[in-house]
């Protein structure tokens, strides 16, 4: 009795060995190079079960990578659309061109209040003009004279007149309200020009003729 052990050649019996027998497949003798053969299909399936498992996983792969990027994408463009939604701050230099171009032109006053309130305000007013006005307010026609006129008056640069009887005291014929209007609104001599409020706009009328006043009174 025999026992076939395929493609090896080496076939056993039991208790003796015996002419070797060629198994057949499909009527045909399996010699060595159709082992052989067989080995090297094999190998040849195996390659390629990989190469497939291969191009599945990139496949695979790239779809992900591909879903990946396109969710990018949308979160990117849901970002921008987010940020543009959003109230910006605004230039704090335009907040302020706006506030002052709707600010109230005045104020309403009402009842005991609102008298505590306006007088306030007046005073408030009346500090900020007494501020522009100058030297403070001051009807001291010294003062004024010191600080403003003693450059011309004290000389008699430009045919200003001194504080003389030849100078001053000869004007005191035309009169205080000639003065005054000279002196205030300024005046263009045959010797000199005397300057509107003596060159300072920021003195009031009330500061001018007063100083005229102290002029006239000092006269040597």
């Amino acid at each position: 009795m025999v026992t076939r052990l395929g493609c090896s050649g080496m076939l056993r019996a039991p208790e003796t060995w015996e002419k070797p027998v060629i198994p057949r497949i499909a009527g045909s003798p399996l010699s060595l190079s159709t082992c052989r053969s067989g080995t090297t299909s094999l190998a040849a399936a195996q390659r390629w079960n990989v190469r497939n498992y291969d191009l599945d996983f990139l496949k695979k792969f790239s779809l992900v990578i591909g879903i990946l990027a396109a969710i990018t994408v949308i979160l990117i463009v849901f970002a921008s659309h987010l940020q543009d939604t959003l109230p910006r701050e605004p230039d704090p230099v335009a907040v302020k061109r706006t506030e002052a171009r709707i600010a109230p032109a005045g104020a309403v006053y009402a009842g005991t209040t609102g008298a505590a309130a306006q007088a306030a305000a007046v005073a408030a007013a009346a500090a900020a003009a007494a501020s522009q006005v100058a030297y403070g307010g001051t009807l001291d026609g010294s003062v004024i004279y010191s600080n403003l006129c003693t450059g011309c008056h004290t000389s008699g640069a430009g045919g200003a007149p001194t504080l003389t009887a030849a100078g001053m005291g000869a004007r005191m014929g035309q009169g205080k309200e000639l003065l005054y209007k000279h002196a205030i609104e300024g005046f263009q001599g045959s010797a000199g020009v005397m300057p509107a409020k003596g060159g300072n706009p920021g003195l009031t009328d009330e500061q001018v003729k007063a100083t005229v006043d102290w002029m006239l009174a000092n006269l040597k």
